[in-house]
């Protein structure tokens, strides 16, 4: 299996724009990948800006696919001005 991490620290004000427009995002990418098995989206309890993706692929050319998809490249040029930083690791599960 593939993990992937995000990090997103969001811009305060558009934070009440980002969350729906993230929720569809997972909710893509369980649904139209059969390879994304897990899509997890956490709010940091000490700063409700930052936002951690957790996600499960089966390998890690379903995740290349991933990113290359319709659904993602849309929800990337939406938000790309909302976001302060972002921080992608990638791990295998043993």
């Amino acid at each position: 299996m593939y993990i992937v991490t995000v990090k997103f620290h969001i811009k305060p004000q558009y934070l009440a724009d980002f969350m729906p427009a993230m929720v569809q995002q997972a909710q893509d990418s369980l649904t139209r990948e059969e390879a994304c098995t897990q899509f997890d989206i956490c709010i940091s309890e000490a700063d409700k800006n930052l936002v951690f993706l957790y996600e499960i692929y089966k390998t890690k050319a379903d995740f290349d696919l991933h990113l290359e998809s319709e659904h993602f490249q849309a929800f990337s040029k939406k938000v790309v001005n909302w976001v302060d930083t972002k921080t992608v690791e990638t791990f295998y599960l043993s």
